[in-house]
């Protein structure tokens, strides 16, 4: 195949598979914990880092995941901690983030708007050898802690009181979520770009919400869809001259409609059998051959 030839298309399609599986692993924890938007604000924050980057020399995708992580530690002790004045805070750190990223790249020998483009919306053509292997080893972490702390992850995410009482370090845990979060904000940012990546994290978890009941299943079948969705953008990036990320996202988008118009008739069929159940009348069985009368407890 013709993609497959070029060196640039193997580099982000190889990005695009661990930003698929990636952005949904961890995705599912922020929308259990109803932090759906944490991405987007990690990704303001991830610009300052960028900037710095850039100003340094540095590489900008590990720059990003270091001040994404001092970030996503601040918000999550503000949301901790902050009472009323908690959201003002978040949003000024949001909001510095970002203009302190675009000022220092504009202060940066190397860096233009091009450059901040790039990292706003992904780009295919920018993705290097240096991103893939940064990307790949950052990946393999927000794997490990995903999978590898799911039982943990979900009873922190699912109620903080009782997985408290139960012993779990809650703190730490809600921290780990937040560190993971950021790293995978800067896994994505080549591909996606970093005002997309929170949809990415949220919208195959949201579509597979639809036709599933257990954490596991919607666990498994939002990687498949992130995974899906990030090959087919990106392909069709390729061969359409569109920018990557907004494509990424509207075949996310197109998945999720797609899978709630399957699972609507689905779910109103179900309803509509509970409630023929019980309306149903109930049959009385005689006393003599109920299973209750048989053991004695």
């Amino acid at each position: 195949m013709e993609i497959l030839q070029t060196p640039f298309m193997q580099r982000a399609l190889i990005a695009a598979v661990l930003v698929g599986i990636t952005a949904p692993a961890v995705g599912i924890y922020l929308v259990q914990r109803r932090q759906a938007l944490m991405g987007d604000g990690i990704g303001h924050v991830a610009m300052t880092g960028v900037g710095l980057g850039f100003l340094l020399s540095w590489s900008p995708v590990w720059v990003a995941t270091l001040v994404s992580v001092a970030g996503a530690v601040t918000m999550e002790l503000i949301r901790a901690y902050g009472r009323t004045r908690g959201d003002i805070a978040l949003a000024m750190l949001f909001y510095g983030g970002m203009a302190g990223g675009v000022l220092l790249i504009n202060l940066a020998p190397n860096g233009s708007n091009a450059n901040l483009s790039t990292y706003l919306f992904g780009s295919l053509s920018t993705v290097s050898p240096a991103d893939v292997t940064a990307i790949s080893l950052l990946a393999a972490f927000v794997v490990l802690v995903t999978v590898g702390l799911r039982r943990q992850l979900f009873a922190v995410s699912q109620d903080e009181e009782f997985a408290r009482v139960t012993g779990l370090p809650v703190r730490t845990l809600n921290l780990l979520i937040a560190v993971t979060a950021a790293v995978t904000v800067t896994v994505a940012m080549r591909v996606v770009g970093l005002l997309l990546v929170s949809a990415l994290m949220v919208v195959p978890v949201a579509a597979a919400q639809q036709v599933t009941r257990s954490f596991v299943v919607t666990f498994v079948l939002a990687v498949v869809i992130g995974t899906a969705v990030t090959l087919a953008g990106t392909v069709t990036s390729y061969y359409q001259d569109v920018p990557p990320g907004a494509t990424i996202v509207l075949i996310a988008i197109g998945v999720f409609v797609l899978l709630t118009a399957v699972a609507s008739p689905l779910a109103a069929r179900r309803a509509r059998a509970l409630r023929a159940a019980d309306d149903a009348p109930d049959v009385d069985v005689p006393s003599a051959r109920r299973p209750t009368d048989e053991v004695t407890v």
